[in-house]
Formats: C-alpha cells, sequence, structure tokens
C-alpha cells in the first residue's frame, strides 16, 4: 500500500507546479494515441488512463470522439486541473482519486493505458497488486510506458523502477501477450532527454 505521504507529495506537485515545469508533460501524446488507435476498437471502447494528472490524453481521446474515458490519479489537485481544463467536456469523463494499488473497479476495460505510473511501484506488493487488478479488470488491450534501463532512476524525487521490452512482458505474461514494444526519448519542458519503453498486450 502506497502511504499517505505519496498522496500528500503529489498533491504538493500538481499544487506547486504547471505543466511546464514538470518532466511529464507533453503537448500531444502521440505514441499513446498510436497505440490506442491501432487497437482497432470503436470509439465506444472503455478506456481507462491510469495516473493520468492533468495530462493532455483526454482531451485528445475527446476530440477524437472515444465516449467511456476514465482517469484515475492519486492526487485529486491533478484531476481538478484536468477538469478545469476541459470545462463543461469533463462532465464526459469519469474521474477517479485513488492510489492505483488501492483501485477496487466496478467495471472492466477494454484498454488500460498507463504512461510513467506504474514505474513508481517498487515493492513486489505493490506490483503483484498491479497485476492482480490488470488481470481482473482488462478485457482488451494494456499499454503500458515505463522509464527504460537507459532512462532515469528517480522522478519527481521519488525511485522508480526501470524496465525492458523482457522485463515488462514478463511481469505480466500470465495474463498478457505483448504485442509489441517501443523506446522512445521523450523531451521534458526543460529540453532534457528521458528514455521510456512502451508496450502494447493482448488479454490472453
Amino acid at each position: 500500500m502506497i502511504s499517505s505521504d505519496n498522496k500528500d507529495h503529489w498533491e504538493n506537485v500538481y499544487e506547486t507546479k504547471n505543466p511546464d515545469q514538470v518532466s511529464w508533460t507533453q503537448e500531444k501524446p502521440q505514441t499513446s494515441l498510436d497505440f490506442i488507435n491501432s487497437s482497432g476498437l470503436g470509439k465506444q471502447a472503455r478506456i481507462i488512463d491510469i495516473g493520468g494528472g492533468d495530462s493532455n490524453l483526454v482531451d485528445f481521446l475527446l476530440k477524437e470522439g472515444y465516449e467511456n474515458i476514465t482517469v484515475l490519479d492519486i492526487s485529486t489537485k491533478a484531476l481538478e486541473k484536468a477538469q478545469q481544463r476541459l470545462g463543461k467536456l469533463s462532465e464526459k469523463v469519469q474521474w477517479i482519486a485513488t492510489d492505483i494499488t488501492e483501485f477496487k473497479p466496478t467495471k472492466t476495460f477494454d484498454i488500460w493505458h498507463d504512461r510513467a505510473a506504474f514505474h513508481f511501484l517498487t515493492t513486489p506488493e505493490q506490483v503483484t497488486k498491479y497485476i492482480d487488478i490488470t488481470k481482473n479488470s482488462v478485457t482488451g488491450f494494456m499499454i503500458l510506458g515505463t522509464f527504460s534501463k537507459n532512462g532515469p532512476t528517480k522522478c519527481s524525487g521519488l525511485e522508480i523502477q526501470q524496465y525492458d521490452e523482457e522485463s515488462l512482458s514478463e511481469k505480466f505474461k500470465t495474463s498478457f501477450e505483448k504485442i509489441k514494444c517501443i523506446t522512445e526519448d521523450h523531451r521534458t519542458p526543460f529540453d532534457t532527454i528521458q528514455n521510456f519503453v512502451f508496450c502494447s498486450f493482448k488479454k490472453l
């Protein structure tokens, strides 16, 4: 279980920093959109964005006509920022403020998307909980983006777990089959480079 310190950490980050002051900001999350669209599911697909924070992914999904979007984040403040940005459109989205390891889904998802949340889970217990939740709630596809073995070892002052194609696939192999993996350099708002590995999986 992630402590309340962790929640406090993220509330503080989103309370005090603008998007151009945090490393994970992307103007357009093209890789995520490409993976989601490559699933071939229609606009009715139930999509959840894990650790979505105030990411712009939800904006682009709405723009492309997706109708069943859920955004989950540990930080209430992050979700409020996204809601304010979207205005009336935010009513089309389900917002869930919870720690991912304590998430108890009440429905299943066709597409599970997670860019840079999974790598914050650094204990075997946290990882196991996450894997169990995906096993029980994902019916179609899972898209995971984490720092690669060539990426940073910390983010926002917190330790992270690096992955590569093999180690990421290994974690989920009992319930998911790997479709494809790519590595990608993400250029941060302060012009540094972070190397990510992105993998898509299909539920077995």
